[in-house]
């Protein structure tokens, strides 16, 4: 909906991923207010046509939908504390870091002031924010996404909602997000070892890129190993990772770049040829990355 039947929402922290909310939101013709502990950050946003509420109370009863965007479920419930008398009514959806167990404490602690409550996470940087392929994920009360799923729809495409458990946002969000640093790191281990021979970074992006699409073509595959629990099929086995350990070592030699970061990694490696998978497929590790606890 747009115009004058759009729903009106009010994004709570206008960092840059909550300005980008804010902005998607007043683009497509939402009645927006805006609120932000240093007010200054609201003035683009006023200019495009939000509204911006001095007082956080006056914010969150300003719509029947409110999206936190602070950094996390702690920041969430304490920027919110003075506002806990207009929530009640409210659908809250927060967009923050944090834990499953901060997510369940933050669901608690709303629908115990009377919200209705959903949390969630954009999977793309702010300046993907309202594409059609960007990806949120929500959980939580399913009624408060139903009811406004076509305006969070506005701020991507691919809107999904994983289940009435308020934390499995937190947990997808965590599970996912665990892969982005060591890929970065490696890419950055990459540049510094071309460079190193007087190459630029940007000459191995094709190839890194082409590297990942193979990375994820594989996901299906490891994932269906780790469900059944069956690793004997091995394309890429774990003596082979554990065996290029050594041309690791050597590029450090060679390009003097730090690899030092890969030691916990091949640790691993080696933990699982120990315990008897060595000729077993490399998502064996999962085995060795499992704990003797439940969640």
């Amino acid at each position: 909906m747009t115009g004058k039947n759009a729903t009106p929402v009010t994004v709570i922290g206008l960092g840059s991923m909550g300005r980008a909310l804010a902005e998607a939101f007043t683009k497509a013709g939402h009645p927006t207010t805006v609120w932000n502990r240093t007010a200054a950050k609201a003035a683009p946003l006023t200019a495009m046509g939000a509204e911006h509420a001095e007082a956080i109370e006056d914010a969150v009863a300003a719509s029947p939908l409110v999206i936190t965007c602070l950094t996390t479920f702690d920041d969430t419930r304490l920027a919110l504390r003075p506002a806990v008398a207009s929530l009640r009514g409210q659908a809250l959806v927060t967009l923050n870091s944090g834990s499953p167990a901060d997510a369940r404490e933050t669901a608690a602690w709303a629908i115990g002031h009377g919200a209705r409550f959903l949390a969630g996470a954009v999977k793309n940087v702010p300046s993907a924010v309202g594409a059609p392929d960007t990806l949120l994920y929500y959980s939580g009360d399913k009624t408060v996404f139903e009811e406004f799923e076509t305006t969070l729809k506005v701020l991507g495409g691919d809107t999904v909602h994983l289940g009435d458990e308020s934390d499995l946002a937190a947990l997808y969000e965590m599970a996912v997000g665990a892969m982005l640093l060591p890929a970065l790191v490696g890419f950055f281990q990459g540049a510094a070892a071309v460079q190193a021979r007087g190459l630029e970074a940007a000459s191995m992006v094709r190839f890194a890129g082409k590297w990942l699409d193979m990375i994820k073509s594989l996901l299906p595959m490891y994932a269906k190993e780790i469900d059944s629990g069956d690793y004997t099929d091995a394309a890429s086995s774990v003596n082979l990772f554990l065996a290029g350990a050594a041309h690791d070592a050597d590029l450090a030699t060679e390009t003097n770049v730090d690899t030092t970061w890969l030691a916990p990694l091949h640790d691993l490696v080696r933990r699982a040829a120990e315990a008897g998978h060595g000729d077993h497929s490399i998502s064996a590790l999962t085995e060795v990355l499992r704990l003797n606890s439940s969640i």
